[in-house]
């Protein structure tokens, strides 16, 4: 594959803006063009600020550094710093800042409830976002860098942090009362100077580009086009679209004729889009990019290691795991209760979350398949199938049904003026992730009585929905009679192991292992056990004997072995498969398949 001067990623880089941002569906290589470009522009003598804005950041093991909220220099490239906005670490700064000018001045059962107030997802979320418009719109919390480079969350949760400044500018321009959700406005107040510049600067396309990342997959190409259009919406219109990891077949391999042809396929239906765009084009490397080199070698435009012949070594035999049949095997036998697929964006949550689904309701399962992503495409990747309910936690319906209610019932008899505070409080942008909890207790309350099979948010986002579930079950342990039953039920639920049954997705590879790793942490730190791993899109169990694919598969091998022996009790192993999965009959190729050694 040829990629043209004018379309590679060293062209994209010879005039940018100071702020670049990189967004797009999970998995399609954000991080890693991110932080090629960043290297780049160092070596090119320019002082730049690498920031990832992802509460399930991978900056660290990408640069081989270890990072924190503060910038960090990355020594084996001059001129170039990091850090991560850590939303757990912004919270309890944001939490000291309010609570701490009345530590010994009011009693310790205040504070502590102060504190309790300010421990939900809300919090962290909004603290994030402090830092987050800090950088982009304070001149002088970046006045030593030329360039500073956002890598983003996957596309919901960016377009949820990139509306919120105007949200809350909104907010505060209609405020009467000096309160929000967060308690009192003075400390938003004094950030008002800072949230306009943030929005000016996201605005302002001689300041600010944003840098759609996709594959040549229709659900990414989907993604970015909808992502286009609604940052167009918020005044977001220097957009630029980088295709990312584009392939051609070697020879006459079936699994990489068929790699090549959905890559076509996709591109051909998104064509009025692509022609709209200033687009660059980026070939599918052979090697994870990991590490300095790899990544100083991704600007190069004509790298390519299609042509090449893998090393001549014996035979390398997977280790032993289940089908995606045998998994689905053990969840049939209890009859109902909730399956939840999580990890790391772009590993295929939704296909599995999908396939599971399908095949339960094909064995004559009653079933609900839903989804807590913002970003969601289940209904896509399902299709229609007797005996199945398909639908998605919408945050605009949920936020106005909540919304409606509590003016229904809290609002009901009080006077004018009290209606009118109450409606202010529920303007507030924290009210949409109440909405979403209560709708994401409902649908999990419903496996009582049949199977529910959700398909979570990316990693990040997933962990603000359990971080907001513990603190909920905290206040609700002080007052349950405000609470819904499913909501005082929801946390007892998910720690259930014959209730709730945790699918740990992740890819074979570096980057999703370990962050599914550290996601596995997490639940167990919340006392929920994850029931098996699933390993998904596997080259090395595909069969394929394409030279660029066979080193692509020689290397999933050591992070197979990983999850096997280290770090899972049950492990399912789904190769990739020729035809792209969605709908209910080419799901069924993720349980017809059965993987094979590669062979040299």
């Amino acid at each position: 594959m040829n990629i043209a001067p004018e379309q590679s990623l060293a062209r994209f880089l010879e005039a940018p803006t100071r702020f670049l941002f990189f967004t797009g569906k999970g998995g399609v290589g954000k991080t890693s063009l991110a932080c090629a470009s960043a290297i780049a522009l160092a070596d090119g003598g320019r002082r730049v600020l690498l920031v990832s804005t992802d509460p399930a950041s991978n900056l660290d093991e990408v640069l081989g550094v270890s990072l924190t909220s503060t910038p960090t220099d990355i020594l084996s490239v001059p001129r170039l710093a990091a850090l991560n906005i850590d939303p757990a670490a912004a919270a309890m700064a944001y939490r000291e800042k309010l609570v701490g000018p009345y530590r010994g001045k009011l009693p310790d059962a205040i504070l502590r409830g102060m504190e309790e107030q300010l421990s939900g997802a809300c919090t962290m979320e909004i603290a994030a976002f402090d830092e987050f418009s800090r950088l982009l719109g304070q001149p002088e919390a970046t006045t030593d860098f030329d360039h500073v480079i956002f890598d983003t969350a996957p596309t919901g949760h960016t377009l949820r942090l990139l509306s919120l400044p105007g949200a809350w500018t909104g907010f505060l321009d209609s405020s009467t009362t000096g309160n929000s959700c967060l308690g009192p406005l003075s400390g938003l107040e004094k950030q008002r100077v800072v949230y306009e510049n943030a929005v000016a600067s996201l605005a302002d396309g001689e300041r600010t580009t944003l840098v759609l990342v996709s594959r040549a997959q229709r659900a990414a190409l989907a993604e970015a086009e909808r992502t286009s259009h609604e940052l167009a919406a918020i005044g977001v219109r220097n957009q630029r679209l980088i295709l990312n990891g584009l392939f051609q077949a070697a020879g006459s391999d079936p699994v990489a004729l068929a790699l090549q042809k959905r890559g076509t396929d996709a591109l051909t239906a998104a064509e009025k889009f692509l022609t709209q765009m200033r687009l660059f084009k980026i070939p599918l490397r052979s090697q994870n990019l990991v590490g300095i080199p790899a990544l100083r070698a991704l600007v190069t435009a004509n790298y390519f290691h299609a042509n090449n012949q893998p090393d001549e070594v014996a035979s390398v035999v997977l280790p032993a795991t289940e089908s995606l049949t045998e998994l689905v095997d053990g969840i049939a036998k209890s009859g109902r209760g909730v399956v939840m697929t999580m990890g790391k964006g772009g590993v295929g949550k939704t296909t599995i979350a999908a396939a599971i689904a399908t095949e339960l309701a094909r064995r004559g399962c009653k079933v609900h398949l839903s989804t807590t992503d913002p970003a969601a495409h289940i209904a896509a990747a399902a299709g229609k199938i007797p005996g199945m309910q398909v639908s998605r936690i919408d945050p605009q319906v949920e936020t106005k049904a909540y919304v409606e209610q509590v003016m229904a019932t809290a609002g009901k008899n009080l006077d004018a003026n009290g209606r009118a505070l109450l409606e202010e409080d529920l303007r507030s942008p924290c009210t949409e992730e109440i909405a979403v909890f209560r709708a994401f207790a409902r649908t999990v309350a419903q496996g009582k009585d049949a199977f529910v099979v959700l398909d979570t948010a990316p990693t990040g986002h997933t962990l603000l929905l359990l971080d907001a579930t513990e603190s909920y079950h905290r206040e609700i342990a002080r007052k349950a009679s405000d609470m819904p039953e499913e909501v005082r039920e929801l946390l007892p639920r998910l720690r259930d192991a014959e209730y709730t049954r945790v699918l740990v997705v992740t890819l074979p590879e570096a980057t999703p292992v370990h962050e599914a790793a550290m996601l596995q942490t997490d639940l167990r730190r919340a006392q929920i056990e994850p029931y098996a791993w699933v390993i998904n899109q596997s080259f090395a169990g595909s069969g394929s004997h394409d030279p660029l694919l066979v080193t692509r598969g020689r290397g999933e091998v050591q992070y197979i072995r990983e999850v096997v022996e280290k770090l899972s009790k049950r492990t399912a192993l789904v190769p990739w498969v020729t035809e792209e999965p969605t709908g209910p009959e080419r799901l069924q190729q993720l349980f017809q398949t059965t993987t094979k050694s590669i062979e040299p």
